[in-house]
């Protein structure tokens, strides 16, 4: 069974390697939104794989290093596309919840990128 939770944050960025004149050269922020899928079975006794209440206390000790944040001045996030801040927040939620399955990130309502954390 996968079970999943949405939360959002706020953050700014540029992109430090877009060709000269691109819009993202410029320091611009995003609304993310990511939802977080975790795997497993719940136990009979509990009725649950994980409380939401609990996951969500979780993910928040990994969107508060990015929430309100220029990301390009955290370690590991000099160069924030979507999909290089997607391996970030795998790395780091993965380290808490080991039984992550997938994350979608979407930095706007149309575009994102979905992380399973294959090797690259």
């Amino acid at each position: 069974m996968i079970i999943y939770k949405k939360i959002t944050f706020d953050s700014a960025h540029f992109l430090p390697h877009v060709p000269i004149g691109h819009k993202c050269q410029n320091v611009h922020g995003h609304t993310y939104t990511l939802t977080i899928f975790i795997e497993g079975a719940p136990p009979a006794h509990k009725g649950w794989i994980i409380d939401y209440g609990d996951l969500k206390k979780i993910i928040t000790l990994v969107i508060d290093q990015v929430d309100h944040h220029l990301l390009n001045d955290l370690p590991g996030l000099e160069n924030p596309t979507s999909e290089i801040l997607a391996i970030w927040l795998w790395n780091k939620i993965r380290l808490l919840l080991p039984a992550l399955k997938r994350i979608e990130l979407s930095e706007t309502a149309t575009s994102g990128v979905i992380y399973e954390g294959e090797l690259l």
